[in-house]
Order: structure tokens, then C-alpha cells, then sequence
């Protein structure tokens, strides 16, 4: 199909629509050069003008407008195919385009009162107070921790330093240990404020861990090495797969959830009203 493309015609069409000689002045398609043609459908330069993200280059360009046309001559020969193929019932696509167009203008309008009037706001209480009445619906399915993750080249300096310093919890030492770990770590994570699953730092040691729920019971912290790296984690808090999740591990999507059951309730709220306002008003019948 490349073949069926010139390359002097290509270059010749997106030099025009670089330069912004045909693509942007031509007042009359029938005066363009076609760039292709499928029977009776042609593809025109200022079909593809608005095609070119910013600061492309020649060659980027080039390469742009010959897929654009290939993916354009795919269309038009598949749907000479559905239109030979397809009977009239079939090809009958006004219902659905109807339907479609309906359901978009809705779909708008709603979105426009949702904006303009939907009280987005959501308090403590209200997430506590969904968190308590549904707590089955948030069991974890993974460990989580608030952890804190360091690793460290092997021939890092001070290592016994750092082994003594970053199980500690006082300020003096997080800013030892933070102020280390900026000049010296292949990578530092602070997750000490907040839930993740462990899993997530698990796969960034070099072995893995056996009886994990029995070294996290009697341990609070991992330390391993390989040919290159030393890994420390300290483990602050965890929860197991099959309790509760943590509240605040979950605020978000109680947030979404409440504000997503709230644009539902506004939505139906507003179907009703209009229906009962055109209802009172006689502006329909049901026979």
C-alpha cells in the first residue's frame, strides 16, 4: 500500500501545510492536489492540517501524513465493504446516531447542573460515619505498611551508622538519616505516614521472605545485601490481608463513593422534577 503513496507527493503536501500555502489559504477544495483516492472519496491537504503537533520535524512529519493516509484508505475500503455487505435494515444507523446524540446531550447537561449545583463537599463525619457502617466492605487483600525503605550502594560509608539510626523515630535522627540517604541512596522512600502494601517493597529486595506474617509479628524491621546493594526496612505499623483496612486508607474512595452516590441521588432529583413540572403543566400524554 506504501507504493500506492509517492513519496514527492507527500513531501509535496506537507511542505504546503508547514509553509501554510494550501492547507490554510485555499478558498476551494477542488483546486488541492489529492494526496488519495478510493473510488469516489478523495483525501485532501486541508483534510490533514490539523494534524501536526507543534515543533514536528520534516521527517516526523513526513512519516505522519503517510500513516494518517494509510489509516484513511483502511476506512473508506472497509466501509465500501460494510456498505456492499450490510443490508438497508442493517446500514439503517439513523436510530442509533438519534440515541447516541440523545444520550450525549443528556449526558452534558447533566454534567453542567452537576457542576453548577452539586454541594461536592464531604465531612470527617460523614466519611467516618460510612467507614463504621460498612466496615466489611473494606477487608484487606493485601498486607499493608507504613514503612520506610532505604537502598544503599554496598561500599556507602558510615553503614553502622545508618543500622543504628534508621530504626529511631526521634527528629534528630530522621534528619541524620535523611540528609545520608539524599547524598548516598540508590533510592529512599518515607512511607511512615502513610498506608501502602508492603508487596511494593518486597519486590525491590533481592530475596524473598519466609513466614512473613511471623517476622512481622517479632520483627520490625529487614536488612538484606547483595553483590551491590544493602536494603534496610524499617516496618512502623501493619495490617494483615483479611482485617479491616485503616481508615485513612481508604478515605479517598469512601470520598468517591459518597460523592459519587450523592451525583446519583442529584440526578434522579432532577429527573423527577422535570417530569412532575411538565406533568402539571400538561406538556405530555400518555395514552
Amino acid at each position: 500500500m506504501r507504493n500506492n503513496i509517492p513519496i514527492q507527493l507527500l513531501i509535496t503536501v506537507l511542505m504546503a501545510c508547514i509553509i501554510g500555502y494550501s492547507c490554510k489559504k485555499l478558498d476551494k477544495r477542488k483546486n488541492e492536489q489529492p494526496i488519495a483516492r478510493v473510488q469516489d472519496k478523495v483525501l485532501l491537504p486541508s483534510d490533514i492540517q490539523g494534524i501536526f503537533p507543534a515543533g514536528l520535524l520534516e521527517k516526523d512529519s513526513l512519516l505522519l501524513v503517510r500513516n494518517f493516509t494509510e489509516k484513511w484508505i483502511k476506512k473508506q475500503l472497509i466501509l465500501q465493504k460494510a456498505e456492499l455487505n450490510l443490508t438497508e435494515t442493517q446500514k439503517d444507523v439513523s436510530r442509533q446516531i438519534e440515541e447516541y446524540r440523545s444520550s450525549l446531550l443528556i449526558f452534558k447537561y447533566e454534567q453542567n447542573l452537576i457542576k453548577q449545583k452539586l454541594d461536592t463537599t464531604i465531612y470527617p463525619d460523614e466519611i467516618e460515619k460510612y467507614y463504621t457502617e460498612n466496615t466489611s466492605n473494606f477487608i484487606l487483600d493485601n498486607i499493608i505498611v507504613k514503612a520506610l525503605f532505604i537502598k544503599l550502594p554496598f561500599d556507602a560509608p558510615n553503614i553502622e551508622r545508618i543500622r543504628s539510626i534508621y530504626r529511631l523515630e526521634d527528629e534528630e535522627s530522621v534528619q541524620q538519616l535523611e540528609s545520608y540517604c539524599y547524598q548516598y541512596a540508590v533510592k529512599y522512600d518515607y512511607f511512615s505516614d502513610r498506608w501502602i502494601i508492603l508487596n511494593n517493597i518486597l519486590q525491590e529486595l533481592p530475596y524473598a521472605i519466609n513466614n512473613l506474617e511471623w517476622k512481622l509479628k517479632y520483627y520490625d524491621y529487614i536488612e538484606q545485601q547483595d553483590s551491590s546493594y544493602r536494603y534496610f526496612v524499617r516496618i512502623r505499623n501493619y495490617k494483615l490481608d483479611g482485617e479491616v483496612a485503616p481508615l485513612e486508607y481508604v478515605e479517598g474512595n469512601i470520598r468517591s463513593i459518597i460523592l459519587n452516590t450523592r451525583k446519583l441521588k442529584f440526578i434522579q432529583n432532577m429527573e423527577n422534577n422535570i417530569y412532575n413540572d411538565a406533568l402539571n403543566k400538561g406538556q405530555f400524554i400518555i395514552y
